[in-house]
């Protein structure tokens, strides 16, 4: 490598690469999430360490890893990223805060049980914003908010989510969500009040995919309850998985903030001991959260969220 010059240049788009490879893991995933080639990954990455003098990737089996080079970069990327966002949140500011265009991605129980107060809200306190709202979840959800293609993220905490203490982001809790126990009516455990959730070990269950969000959480709190579900019924949509549940055709954990569902032959009732529970946060790019417009949404995001998670609680 060439000695590090003391003018050297960074483009900022290679830099994204070395970012995106850092959180997927490998160059196939990275470049998928850029819609590239791993080729392209590649020379970007490779021009990047040209520019810099020094090593960025190394191989490591079949794949690739990052230096210790790599790591003092991606360090630096991190304070570069948020204090861009805070120049683009400094320039709304200075425009008195009319942005005009704004997009929201979340995921579909918060779709449906958080942003229709919100929206509601700021169609009236905020008519001059043009909201869009688009569904993902994590991992994409991110790769979408890195790449400026949504200006906040709503989330659930789970494995494919950024962690608490990733720097890249700017985040607000907003509620914890309560699972309950979907079952139908002619079901043996229906009278409880309480379900122990072992009891429930040798039923077909009705998961979302093992990559969304609830359904990791299901297979979680059910290897906690000693057991590991049988699926019988793959469902992502919380209409279509109570339509199965009422007709009998498994049992299901269903968050609370998608409640109620309004389908006769369905009953829902707490699991036995600690509920399970999932963590809903609202995330915007480090630095960006001087935006005035983006203070503004993450504001009426949390009090939508107090007053589910205050919901949730009665209805318990």
């Amino acid at each position: 490598m060439e000695r590090i010059s003391g003018t050297f240049s960074i483009d900022l788009r290679r830099l994204g690469a070395l970012r995106e490879l850092d959180r997927r893991g490998s160059l196939a995933k990275a470049a998928e999430a850029m819609h590239l080639t791993p080729s392209a990954v590649s020379q970007q990455l490779a021009a990047l360490s040209r520019e810099l003098g020094v090593p960025l990737i190394e191989r490591q089996g079949r794949g690739v890893r990052l230096t210790g080079q790599a790591r003092v970069v991606l360090r630096h990327a991190d304070v570069i990223a948020a204090q861009l966002e805070r120049a683009r949140a400094d320039l709304v500011d200075w425009g008195l805060g009319q942005r005009g265009a704004l997009t929201i991605g979340a995921f579909s129980s918060a779709i449906s049980g958080l942003l229709p107060t919100v929206l509601a809200d700021l169609a009236v306190t905020r008519p001059d914003l043009d909201i869009a709202v688009v569904e993902a979840e994590p991992p994409d959800l991110f790769t979408r908010l890195d790449a400026g293609d949504v200006d906040l993220a709503v989330a659930v905490d789970f494995a494919e989510a950024p962690p608490f203490t990733d720097r890249r982001y700017a985040r607000t809790d907003l509620l914890v969500d309560i699972l309950d126990v979907a079952l139908p009516a002619s079901h043996r455990l229906a009278h409880l009040d309480r379900i122990p959730l072992r009891e429930l070990a040798a039923e077909p269950w009705i998961v979302g995919d093992a990559r969304s969000c609830c359904g990791a959480v299901t297979r979680s709190v059910c290897a906690a309850g000693g057991f590991t579900p049988e699926i019988r019924h793959a469902v992502n949509d919380w209409q279509s998985l109570a339509a199965l549940v009422a007709a009998g055709a498994g049992v299901a954990l269903v968050p609370r903030l998608v409640q109620p569902l309004h389908r006769p032959g369905l009953v829902l009732r707490e699991p036995e001991g600690q509920p399970p529970s999932r963590h809903v946060f609202a995330a915007v790019r480090a630095g960006a959260e001087a935006d005035p417009v983006l203070t503004v949404v993450r504001e009426r995001l949390a009090a939508a969220g107090e007053l589910a998670g205050r919901n949730g609680r009665h209805h318990a």
